[in-house]
């Protein structure tokens, strides 16, 4: 039964008293007519085996609509903000051991295979995609969001997400760019289509399945399928992986894990590589610059421009007086994912751990003030920063590197984990994340540094290493005289106010070296102590730091040779040297 409401672009006028009564009779209103698909559009979802005798399709539906059905169906929460809080159940976080991509003719050739990318054949990958449709078919809603992923209209694709979830939908509604209505009409078929079944799981018994979760890309039918996982993040991560593939092999672009922004007066562009802790997020949302995009962007032969339509902020800690512009951001539209809330007040808790330390908020970029719309820039970058949070305390709070070096750092993509609550974890954990993006590399890494040196070269842009990790010690407890401090922010923003302003290319800035790893370091930043400026010398045990130092060093040396065939011997020797 459907309901004409001018609310909806429809004929018969509706009082606010009649709409709680239809809701607490359980009417709804029919959505289809809103967004419609046209005949060839629901032609597909009949061949796709879709149910359209019973499923109702919910298209591109209002924020406010997904709000009121995540609430009703989900369990969701409203907060105080006017966020939607919402929880994706037993799993919290990606699942990069359940990722595969299809073993097929068109890709093959192209695909980085090993523990990163799981093959997969094409038999089983038909056998999940027919169990995430049928699981489909026995939904009463199923949403369908379509946007692209891409600003710049000459490289972006159409993608169509097809949902179980409003929650899932109003994520995605988030995350890539929302069609105009003009747009939404002529959208036609889609380039890359996610069936996201997440609720349901995979037969773990099926030929190459290990868990009941499996999160899988077809390169040559253009789809993803999600099997037992409700983590939203899948489905981000997933679309970042496909441009992963298609900008370098298809149109000969760069695609990037990271942020950028753009100066407002100078109109400069700096790309900020990170992994996830290391500020990459809060660095570049600065509003003394523009937004470009906070996670995933492409390097193009006409500039830079964000994949997506919104940010993916990480909430642990998260306060108005550290982190504003992302604080300020969450509000009506967006989704707090897994963060605990007062049950009275509904006020989320940012330092509650108690479901996960990864806890999340999606929302749209027009939330952030300084955002750039369109998200783009033709400009060609001044500035790459190169983001590590160091725990054992010893990369220096930022260094300027050498070409090389930038492509030494690049593929070895470091960082470090603090030790967890587990009993007997006393030393931080290194990571190290080729490209700063191992989950989501399709390629070899070397692909993609060899295409950063070129683009590096031909328009000069520098390159610096930032620490925004420990100093003067290494991480451990506050209550230990020989545990260092993490880098305060304010001489982080420092830092990196000077790279935008130009200081160390001035004839007032000195470097010297820094043992080891080779590295150039300045010897004094406006607003920075000088004695941070060097790890050397912030240490209170200088032989305590030679050994981590060499320790550091080594991790490096070790990690590296996976990669020292690829590179040239310049690359090689840009890292670090033990004696």
């Amino acid at each position: 039964m459907a309901f004409s409401n001018p609310l909806l672009g429809h004929s018969r006028p509706v009082s606010s008293t009649n709409l709680a009564a239809m809701y607490n009779t359980g009417f709804s209103f029919d959505e289809e007519a809103t967004n419609p698909f046209l005949d060839r559009d629901l032609k597909y979802f009949s061949e796709a085996g879709f149910d359209m005798e019973r499923i109702h399709l919910r298209r591109n539906a209002p924020v406010a609509q997904l709000y009121e059905e995540a609430i009703r169906n989900e369990g969701a929460v409203l907060a105080d903000s006017g966020a939607l809080i919402n929880f994706s159940g037993k799993k919290t976080g990606r699942s990069p051991k359940d990722k595969r991509i299809v073993y097929e003719e068109t890709s093959k050739d192209q695909v980085w295979w090993g523990p990163v990318n799981i093959k997969m054949d094409e038999h089983t990958f038909e056998i999940n995609r027919e169990r995430a449709i049928d699981y489909l078919n026995t939904r009463d809603l199923v949403y369908v969001f379509d946007g692209y992923a891409g600003w710049d209209p000459k490289y972006r694709i159409k993608v169509r997400v097809i949902c179980a979830r409003a929650y899932h939908a109003l994520f995605m509604n988030n995350m890539l760019i929302r069609p105009t209505a003009e747009e939404l009409k002529t959208f036609g078929e889609p380039d890359f289509i996610i069936y996201n079944a997440g609720q349901f799981p995979a037969n773990r018994f099926t030929t190459g399945m290990t868990s009941t979760t499996s999160v899988e890309v077809n390169f040559k039918r253009m789809e993803m399928v999600i099997l037992g996982t409700e983590y939203a993040g899948e489905m981000k991560k997933g679309i970042f992986s496909v441009m992963h593939y298609l900008m370098p092999v298809k149109f000969g672009q760069l695609s990037l894990h990271s942020s950028a922004n753009e100066g407002r007066e100078k109109g400069d562009v700096t790309l900020f590589f990170g992994l996830s802790g290391t500020g990459k997020t809060t660095l570049s949302a600065d509003p003394k610059r523009m937004l470009i995009g906070d996670d995933e962007h492409v390097w193009s032969d006409d500039g830079v421009f964000n994949i997506e339509g919104g940010c993916y902020a990480k909430c642990i800690n998260l306060s108005a007086e550290k982190e504003p512009e992302i604080f300020n951001a969450i509000k009506f539209g967006s989704v707090l994912e897994n963060v605990v809330f007062d049950p009275r007040s509904r006020k989320p808790d940012y330092d509650d751990v108690s479901i996960t330390e990864n806890t999340r908020c999606a929302y749209p970029i027009e939330n952030i003030p300084s955002a750039k719309i369109p998200c783009l820039s033709e400009r060609q970058p001044s500035n790459i920063i190169m983001l590590t949070c160091d725990a054992y305390g010893v990369l220096p709070p930022i260094s300027r590197l050498t070409p090389e070096q930038a492509q030494y750092h690049f593929i070895a993509g470091y960082t470090s984990k603090t030790p967890g609550t587990e009993d007997g974890v006393l030393e931080p954990i290194p990571t190290f994340s080729t490209c700063y993006s191992a989950p989501f590399i399709i390629l070899h890494p070397s692909r993609y540094a060899k295409m950063l040196a070129e683009r590096m070269s031909k328009h000069k842009t520098a390159c610096y290493l930032i620490n925004t990790g420990w100093t003067g010690g290494k991480y451990g407890p506050e209550s230990n005289p020989a545990s260092g401090k993490r880098c305060p922010l304010k001489y982080t923003r420092a830092i990196v106010d000077a790279v935008h302003a130009g200081y160390f290319n001035t004839p007032e800035a000195e470097f010297e070296k820094f043992p080891v790893f080779n590295l150039n370091i300045p010897k004094h930043v406006p607003g920075v102590p000088d004695e941070l400026l060097n790890p050397a010398r912030a240490w209170r045990d200088p032989e305590a730091f030679e050994r981590e130092c060499e320790k550091l060093g080594g991790m490096f040396q070790k990690a590296f040779r996976v990669y020292s065939d690829v590179v040239s011997e310049e690359v090689r020797n840009a890292g670090p040297i033990i004696d």
